[in-house]
């Protein structure tokens, strides 16, 4: 509980500092609101701990190697961090940017993936 408080201060501090400074100085608002969204995400890093945690255990419990888990979570945190991203872009008035931004989380997620897509398919090859 602990961590949504931090997170929950953080985002409304930051947010509001912001758009008091957006009127008078965007760029200064633009840099506060990076400064918010890292110390935002650095508070609920140690959230996604006993989520990895309790994955590991499951898989070990399922006999999944960590090759077939790992790209998994990287993916998710690939999503998490490009949505931030092109929000912060879109938020400066860059939404080429933001869009570009998206695209090569894609494209990351998709190379990511790659090992589970030939597991995948070495598997239906096999049952063929």
């Amino acid at each position: 509980m602990d961590t949504i408080t931090q997170v929950v201060a953080l985002g409304m501090v930051g947010t509001l500092c912001a758009a008091a400074l957006k009127r008078q100085v965007p760029d200064m608002a633009l840099v506060l609101t990076l400064c918010a969204v890292a110390m935002i995400l650095t508070a609920a890093m140690g959230a996604f701990r006993p989520v990895r945690e309790l994955m590991d255990l499951l898989a070990q419990r399922a006999g999944l190697s960590a090759a077939v888990l790992g790209p998994v979570v990287r993916t998710v945190g690939v999503a998490l961090l490009t949505r931030v991203c092109a929000e912060l872009c879109r938020d400066a008035g860059e939404r080429g940017v933001a869009s570009a931004v998206e695209a090569a989380g894609s494209a990351c997620a998709l190379v990511i993936c790659l090992p589970l897509l030939e597991a995948v398919a070495q598997l239906i090859l096999e049952l063929l």
